[in-house]
């Protein structure tokens, strides 16, 4: 037999259940929180319809994954680390709590000296760590074009800044198109036509392949 629990009994155990489950529930006890997505073209959606962006489908993922989490389209078409590091300060309105990092790609294409770019980023992530600020920072890899020492200067700013500042590092947006060791043509079904900006099922890999590190940011943030 078994003991019927009187309302009030039930009631004060119902309560430390409830507040126990809670505990054991990462996403139940999630407080809502702000990422601003900081970058260029690859975070605005050029070329694509808005619902297909990189940060609403960031988004859709996220909600998803059942986590209470606004992100903001902080991307500018066209926008080098200079431009980044102009515009951070008053990006990081007073509700942003974490940020992705998204920025070098115009660098290269304009060959901009990779100490140039470093000290760009270097401010950049100096402002986030002012804020306290968490960042996401994803890479962008030089091609080859500007010969081996341009190469390994650019390539090896984002996992030396992501150290000094204890940023999440995170794949970049091609290397998670590409693959392990595929050449470019490999992705031409995920690219628009101009060969330099994900197509929407591009940019659903993208989010599906950079989702976890979202993540990340958000448990760190919690």
């Amino acid at each position: 037999m078994f003991q019927l629990l009187t309302y009030g009994v039930w009631g004060r155990r119902g309560k430390a259940i409830a507040a126990l489950l809670a505990l054991a529930s990462p996403l139940a006890a999630e407080e809502p929180i702000t990422i601003l997505a900081l970058g260029d073209s690859l975070i605005q959606g050029y070329g694509l319809p808005q619902e297909e962006g990189f940060v609403p489908q960031m988004q859709a993922w996220l909600d998803d994954q059942g986590h209470a989490v606004t992100l903001v389209n902080g991307g500018v078409s066209g926008d080098t680390t200079a431009g980044g590091l102009s515009r951070v300060e008053w990006s990081l309105t007073p509700d942003v709590d974490a940020m992705i990092l998204a920025l070098g790609g115009n660098d290269v294409l304009r060959g901009i000296a990779p100490e140039v770019a470093r000290a760009n980023l270097d401010g950049i992530l100096a402002v986030a760590r002012d804020h306290a600020i968490d960042v996401l920072l994803v890479p962008m890899r030089a091609p080859g074009n500007y010969g081996p020492d341009y190469k390994a200067d650019f390539d090896a700013i984002y996992p030396e800044l992501a150290a000094e500042y204890g940023a999440i590092p995170a794949p970049g947006f091609f290397d998670i198109l590409l693959g392990e060791g595929q050449y470019p043509n490999a992705a031409a079904n995920l690219m628009q036509d101009d060969g330099i900006h994900p197509n929407a099922r591009g940019v659903a890999r993208i989010v599906e392949g950079i989702g976890p590190y979202v993540e990340d940011l958000i448990d760190r943030d919690g």
